[in-house]
């Protein structure tokens, strides 16, 4: 069964099997638009969210401009419904939801926790951290947001002689997230960390030991096992199964004429600049497209590429100026819109 693609009428959150399949033809495609200047956003207010990591902070850290949390999402021929925090908890009223994945997981999470927050201001939360697992709930809506942070979906171990081994058909985790009402998932950007940021020593794969592999192949043989896992074990007629798709960086001004990266980008792109369709989402896509569970992707890849004014810069709080973040976003930002995603595929 080929991945879901959002249309602008869609099936709630839990239909039956008939139900679903019978869901054919898409009004429009949600993921395909332009970004519109919107005075009325963003959709909270940063300053009074108490949940967003110093790193994404922007105004926070010093970024003057605020026209990058002006912006919303307009797809070609219909419109995507706005962000409802209430009904949102109102439908998602006795489920747990979970994002797995690395900082673009993180970035997710704490755009909706904010976004939730703000509907609700007054209603009484809790959140907590134990190891890999946050876990952050709305008690009065028995209502669970977390997130678990693995970055690669598969598994690192250590092995006899205490070299660290990236395991691309072992998965563990699954354990913690595999009976959850919704779970988004998310592996990209740590794929083709190197040196001292590599996490690994040695790749494993069957009775395969290496050292280094082709990262792309890599990934694909880990996304792989996951998609294996979730069809031998979901059962997508009580869950709901997510797929985010690759969020872009823009370290190298990527559809830029002028940018060699995000410093001082102050709106999104007009276009690609004919640029060739993500790596990344490629493989995700193919992988997707293999499973016989029903995966909706959550396309942000696109919508993502333009906006190169997005990310946090030199305003991350680090100190060092002669870093900038090109791949992490803002808050308020653009994982708002993914939210707005999500919402309209619940």
């Amino acid at each position: 069964m080929a991945f879901c693609v959002l249309a602008v009428v869609i099936t709630s959150l839990f239909l039956s099997n008939s139900a679903y399949g019978k869901i054919a033809e898409s009004i429009c495609d949600i993921y395909e638009g332009n970004w519109v200047f919107d005075s009325s956003y963003p959709l909270y207010n940063s300053a009074v969210c108490p949940f967003i990591y110093k790193q994404f902070d922007c105004q926070k850290n010093g970024r003057h401009d605020k026209d990058y949390m002006k912006y919303r999402w307009q797809p070609k021929g219909c419109n995507l419904r706005r962000f409802n925090g209430v009904d949102f908890l109102a439908k998602m009223k006795g489920k747990r939801l979970i994002f797995v994945g690395d900082s673009l997981s993180l970035n997710q999470w704490q755009s909706l926790s904010c976004l939730l927050h703000s509907a609700v201001p007054r209603a009484h939360y809790t959140s907590q951290r134990t190891g890999g697992l946050s876990i952050f709930t709305f008690p009065e809506y028995d209502v669970s947001l977390m997130l678990l942070r693995n970055p690669f979906l598969v598994d690192i171990t250590d092995d006899a002689s205490g070299k660290r081994v990236l395991r691309l058909d072992s998965i563990s985790t699954s354990s913690i997230w595999g009976k959850m009402d919704v779970m988004i998932f998310d592996s990209w950007h740590w794929w083709f960390h190197s040196g001292r940021k590599q996490p690994w020593d040695l790749v494993v794969y069957g009775n395969t030991t290496v050292k280094e592999m082709d990262r792309l192949a890599a990934y694909e043989k880990a996304l792989t096992t996951w998609a294996k896992w979730i069809d031998g074990n979901v059962d997508t007629t009580k869950s709901r199964v997510f797929f985010q798709g690759v969020s872009p960086d823009h370290d190298r001004g990527q559809g830029s004429k002028v940018a060699t990266n995000c410093k001082g980008q102050m709106e999104p792109l007009k276009y690609l600049g004919g640029q060739g369709r993500h790596p990344g989402e490629i493989v995700l896509e193919r992988v997707l497209n293999s499973m016989a569970k029903p995966v909706h992707l959550l396309n942000v890849t696109m919508a993502s590429q333009l906006r190169i004014d997005g990310h946090p810069s030199d305003y991350w709080g680090g100190g060092h100026a002669a870093i900038s973040d090109c791949t992490h976003w803002c808050l308020a930002g653009v994982p708002d819109i993914w939210n707005e995603f999500l919402y309209a595929a619940l």
